[in-house]
This record gives C-alpha cells, sequence and structure tokens, in this order.
C-alpha cells in the first residue's frame, strides 16, 4: 500500500496521525518517568484508570447518557488514576509500605475492581460492554478527525510545560535536592508532570488499552536513553521513536490485516514496533548497546593481549635470543597456538615484528613500541613502592593491569613525581622516555 494513503485516505488518517501525535506524547511523558526511575508508575496508573471507565459506564446506562458516554469515561478514568495515586501515596508514606510493593498492589487491586465491574456490565448493559473491552484492549483503528485534534491540542500542552519549565524539570530530575537548596519549585514541578503522566494515560488507554499502555510509556524513552545524556536530546529522539511507532503500527496492521486467515490489532502492534525499536537501540546504540559493549570489550581485550606479546618479543630482544618460537611464546603467554599467530599476524600487518626461522622478534619500531609498555610497568610498581610504601612482592599483578591503561598525561605526572627513575624496585632499568613512542 502507498505509505502516503494513510495521511490523506477519510478511513486511514484518524488511526494514523492520532497513533502519531499519541506516540510523541508518550515518549515525551515517558521521559520524566523513566528518569525519575518511575517506570511502573504509568503501569499502575493505566490498571487503576479502568474501574473508572467501567463505572462510567454503568452510570451512563443507569441514567440514559450513553450520548455523553466519552466524557464520563475520560472524567471517570481520571478520577480513578488520581484515587489509585493518593492510596499509593498512602500506602508508601503512612503504612511504610516499599514503592514496589504499593505499585504492585494498586496494580493489582484496581484492575481486579475493574475487572469485576465489568463482568456485571456484559450482562446489565450488553450493548456498552463493548465501550470497556475497547479500552481494556484498545480501539486505535476506530479514532477519526476529531481525535487528531484533541491529541494534538494534548500535544501542545506537553511540549508548552517542557518549553516554560524546562530548567526546572532539568534539575529536578536530575538533581532535585540541589533544586529544592536553590528554591526551585519542585513540588509544582512533579506535580504537573504527574498530571500529564495521568492524563496521557488515561487518553492512551482509548489507543492501546489498559494493558499496554505503559509499554508505549517506556518503550521509546527507552529507545533514546543509550544514545545520549542530554535530556533535550533524549526528548527529541524519544519523540520520533514514538511517532514512528504510532505510523509503522498502523501501517503494519492494515496492511497485514488484509487477509480473513489473521488480523494484526492496531493497538498491540503500536507497541510492538516501539518495543522492536527499544530492542534495536539496546543491542546496537553507539554509545551503550550490547554489541557495541561486547566489540570495546573484545578490543580492550585483544589490545592488552599484543601488548602484553610486543612485551615479551621486547623481552626477548634484550636478552639477545634472537627472537622467540612459536612454542616457546605460546608457553610464556598462556595462549592456544591459534590466538597466538591471530595476534602474530595482527602485529605483523602493523609492520611491528619479523619472523626469521619461525621464530619472531621486533623490528626497530616493535621494540620501540614495547619497550612503553614496559616503561609504564616499571614506572607503576616504582610509584606503588617509594610514593606509597606497597611491598615489592606485592605490586606486579597491579602494574600487569595498570600499565594498559596509563595516558601519556599520566606517564608524565608519574615521571615528574619520582624524578625520572631509572630502575624499578626489582634493580630492573626503566627504559626512558626519548626510547619509546608515546602512544600505541
Amino acid at each position: 500500500m502507498n505509505p502516503f494513503l494513510f495521511f490523506t485516505d477519510p478511513v486511514l488518517r484518524g488511526p494514523t496521525w492520532g497513533a502519531m501525535l499519541l506516540g510523541v506524547v508518550a515518549a515525551l511523558v515517558g521521559v520524566s518517568l523513566l528518569l525519575r526511575k518511575r517506570s511502573l508508575l504509568g503501569e499502575a496508573l493505566s490498571h487503576a484508570a479502568y474501574p473508572g471507565v467501567t463505572i462510567s459506564v454503568v452510570l451512563a446506562g443507569f441514567f440514559s447518557l450513553e450520548r455523553y458516554l466519552p466524557f464520563l469515561i475520560l472524567t471517570g478514568a481520571f478520577l480513578s488514576s488520581l484515587v489509585g495515586y493518593w492510596v499509593l501515596n498512602w500506602l508508601k508514606t503512612t503504612q511504610r509500605v516499599s514503592d514496589d510493593s504499593s505499585l504492585c498492589f494498586i496494580l493489582a487491586c484496581f484492575f481486579g475492581i475493574g475487572i469485576t465491574i465489568g463482568s456485571y456490565v456484559q450482562f446489565l448493559y450488553p450493548h456498552l460492554y463493548r465501550q470497556i473491552q475497547g479500552f481494556l484492549y484498545g480501539q486505535a483503528a476506530t479514532m477519526h478527525d476529531a481525535h487528531i485534534l484533541f491529541y494534538a491540542a494534548l500535544l501542545l500542552v506537553v511540549l508548552v510545560v517542557y518549553l516554560l519549565f524546562y530548567k526546572e524539570i532539568l534539575v529536578s530530575l536530575f538533581d532535585p535536592s540541589y533544586a529544592k537548596s536553590i528554591g526551585l519549585g519542585v513540588r509544582l514541578v512533579e506535580t504537573i508532570l504527574f498530571l500529564l503522566s495521568t492524563f496521557t494515560v488515561v487518553v492512551g488507554i482509548r489507543t492501546v488499552g489498559v494493558v499496554l499502555m505503559s509499554a508505549l510509556l517506556m518503550a521509546p524513552a527507552i529507545a533514546a536513553r543509550p544514545f545520549t545524556h542530554r535530556l533535550s536530546l533524549m526528548l527529541l529522539i524519544a519523540g520520533c521513536v514514538g511517532m514512528m511507532s504510532g505510523f509503522l503500527g498502523i501501517y503494519f496492521s492494515v496492511l497485514y490485516s488484509s487477509s480473513a486467515s489473521y488480523s494484526l490489532p492496531s493497538g498491540p502492534m503500536i507497541v510492538l514496533v516501539a518495543g522492536g525499536f527499544a530492542l534495536l537501540s539496546l543491542l546496537f546504540a553507539p554509545g551503550g548497546g550490547l554489541f557495541v559493549r561486547l566489540y570495546r570489550i573484545f578490543r580492550f581485550r585483544t589490545q592488552c593481549l599484543e601488548e602484553n606479546l610486543l612485551k615479551a618479543l621486547w623481552h626477548c630482544g634484550q636478552n639477545h635470543e634472537g627472537g622467540c618460537s612459536l612454542p616457546s611464546l605460546v608457553e610464556k603467554q598462556g595462549l592456544s597456538p591459534f590466538s597466538l599467530r591471530f595476534l602474530l599476524h595482527r602485529l605483523g600487518k602493523r609492520g611491528w615484528i619479523k619472523a626469521e626461522d619461525n621464530r619472531y622478534q621486533l623490528n626497530q619500531e616493535g621494540m620501540r613500541r614495547g619497550g612503553r609498555i614496559v616503561r609504564l610497568h616499571r614506572l607503576w610498581e616504582a610509584y606503588l613502592v617509594y610514593s606509597l610504601g606497597a611491598k615489592m612482592d606485592r605490586v606486579h599483578k597491579s602494574a600487569e593491569e595498570m600499565e594498559h591503561i596509563l595516558t601519556p598525561d599520566l606517564e608524565k605526572k608519574l615521571t615528574t613525581l619520582l624524578k625520572d627513575p631509572k630502575h624499578d624496585p626489582h634493580k630492573q632499568p626503566i627504559p626512558s622516555s626519548g626510547e619509546v613512542v608515546e602512544s600505541l
């Protein structure tokens, strides 16, 4: 299907624009919840809203107010969420119940009350029961142009709040104690963010349902978090993820529900797409993705093994052994022959070693680079013994680790502090800085 049709078609534009706008709103609100470490609050509020939905349907049926049902449901869900939040605070402050236990209690009890009242509505007002089911699982596909205007107005309110209170929100999220000490209205900011969160949850359950609303709040924020440590950029990335999740969720739902054998509901598809973005971000984000971290770990460990090999070959060169054979290197380094050949190949490609008669030795450049590793090792041993008073028999292991991470700046500071020592505590000569390169 033509993607642009979703923005203009009278049937598709309501769900498409509505889901995209709601995705942005949920993402912006979800960022504040994630940074405040209140991720489960959205789940509790969405489930706490469900009794309000069912009670509103009962009142609409009893007083014949079906034409006001959307307004009644919105009001009832909002009030029910406020009651749930009040009970949550009462449990934590008065009854000394832990935060996670209170959230789980509110989530389970209020949702159970809603389900019980919903079962009553099923038999008393069966024609209204679909309204309750729609809020339980979401009805994104039934949105129309009025929902676009409503969600656009909600997004405008959220943006205005972030623009007017950006500095207060920034300080309150990352350092609330400091915000209180300088007189910022932390309580006011928290109240505003809570009301936005509650209203977003109440409005959002119409689209994705009570069960999945918290996922729509958290997934874009989680997707944005590994990319940046700046609040403004995190809000921008999360908003884009929420918008794309809304569009792609509706698109895939329509595209793959044309078959009579199966259908993909719009609300769950929106959440699945958002969850997919979050998963990809957690795996591949340049700043903190899992595979990126694994690659960095592999690269650092490989670098350490290369430097250890350089150091071993440097010792061979200093002892005039005419190079080291592969079996002797395997014994010294404790590596498999395959791993050792891999490291030797990497050093050979860099032009630091040469092989003659199945023996490996460093060339001039390799000797300079190996000498720096030895220099850093012996400098650190000298620092531990001469400056910190450590025993000589306990400094080797620490030096084996520090030699790989000491920077040129720290090397200069150690040299100045120790007055450019010529020998380490074991009376081994320390290669001078003029004989080695500054970095690998």
